[in-house]
């Protein structure tokens, strides 16, 4: 009967172990709860600290609440998580090893805060994080990889905050990284090696931010950019090459707003499969050689001073075969002032490329 005694005494103390050291086995107050705890909603319930909660607890949104600071081993009882939702809580740091234990965390939503500092190590356990959401921040910097403990990341926010360079290591080993957004900075240089980590990326943003020129030295080592924004930074010319590293991929480039002047001849040299191309709202007179209209389904042109002469004619010609009419008016010649590309007689003396001779062919 002793050992009976001591042998469920045992039992008690292994199913109830957790309970005695203190871990939490109900809803915190003020929160929801579903799903034996699996689920924690405690969005906007006035919140100044992080609650804590079971390690069963799969899902824990803290929206809304005032927690100011992550500090360390902020969630070191809640190693189960796999989703954690902190938008708006008015977080201004991120402490070294604040996510420590959370190996499980796939998702982690960060977006509008005021954080403006995340300390070396922040990241720390994050293997297992795919989704990382750091938009509306006020971050102007990130030190060097401080994303490496994210081996599996797959998508990037960092939209809407205050970055103004980007520096080589800052994505050493976030190697998976496909989309990266990062429009509505201050960014007026990548520096070369600032991308080469992330060589894998298919969607790069980089809209809204005060680059003045095409980034080709921190471009050159992306391979696969499916889609790539570039609109309203004050760039005045593309140069030779600008895409050629991920041409064969590129299917939507935006470089709309820009106060674009010109690009050089061999701008889309190696673009073979590019569908959308946005030009509106720029300074262009016309169009370089090495761009193929073949592919191209969705083409916006409208507010340039485009020059209607034949140096257009492809264009006028892809106009002519598309089911996409883009408005472009000519800016000149004078006598072609205020027509549509698509309408003036300007290219009617035009004549098509040569066709190349056949090997073998005698002259």
């Amino acid at each position: 009967m002793r050992c009976m005694s001591l042998l469920l005494l045992g039992t008690c103390l292994v199913v109830l172990g957790p309970a005695v050291r203190g871990a939490p086995s109900q809803c915190p107050s003020q929160c929801h709860c579903h799903g034996d705890l699996q689920h924690v909603i405690c969005d906007n319930v006035g919140l100044k600290k992080i609650p804590r909660v079971s390690e069963a607890t799969r899902l824990l949104n803290l929206q809304r609440n005032n927690l100011g600071n992550l500090p360390t081993g902020s969630f070191s009882e809640s190693k189960g998580l796999i989703s954690l939702h902190l938008q708006h809580c008015q977080i201004r740091e991120i402490a070294s090893q604040a996510f420590k234990g959370l190996k499980k965390l796939i998702y982690l939503y960060l977006s509008n805060n005021d954080i403006s500092s995340i300390k070396p190590g922040a990241f720390e356990d994050l293997t297992e994080l795919t989704y990382l959401y750091l938009d509306g921040n006020q971050i102007s910097d990130l030190s060097k990889g401080i994303f490496s403990p994210m081996i599996n990341l797959f998508i990037l926010q960092l939209n809407d905050n205050k970055l103004r360079d980007l520096r080589p290591g800052t994505f050493t080993g976030a190697k998976d990284l496909r989309w990266l957004h990062m429009s509505g900075n201050e960014l007026n240089t990548l520096q070369p090696g600032s991308l080469d980590d992330v060589e894998n990326l298919a969607i790069l943003h980089l809209d809204r931010n005060k680059l003045s020129t095409y980034p080709i030295a921190a471009m050159s080592k992306l391979r696969v950019v499916e889609e790539l924004t570039l609109g309203r930074n004050p760039m005045k010319s593309i140069p030779d090459l600008a895409f050629q590293s991920f041409g064969r991929y590129m299917e939507k480039l935006h470089l709309d707003n820009m106060g674009l002047e010109k690009f050089s001849d061999g701008a889309f040299t190696g673009v073979t499969a590019i569908k959308s191309l946005h030009l509106d709202n720029n300074k262009l007179k016309s169009l370089p050689k090495s761009l193929e209209f073949g592919t191209i389904t969705n083409l916006t042109l409208s507010n340039n001073p485009w020059s209607c002469t034949c140096q257009l004619a492809p264009l006028r010609k892809w106009i002519d075969y598309s089911r996409n009419r883009p408005d472009a008016l000519c800016a000149s010649p004078p006598q072609h002032r205020g027509k549509q590309v698509r309408d003036t007689t300007a290219f009617s003396g035009c004549r098509g490329k040569p066709k190349r001779a056949k090997k073998g062919t005698r002259h």
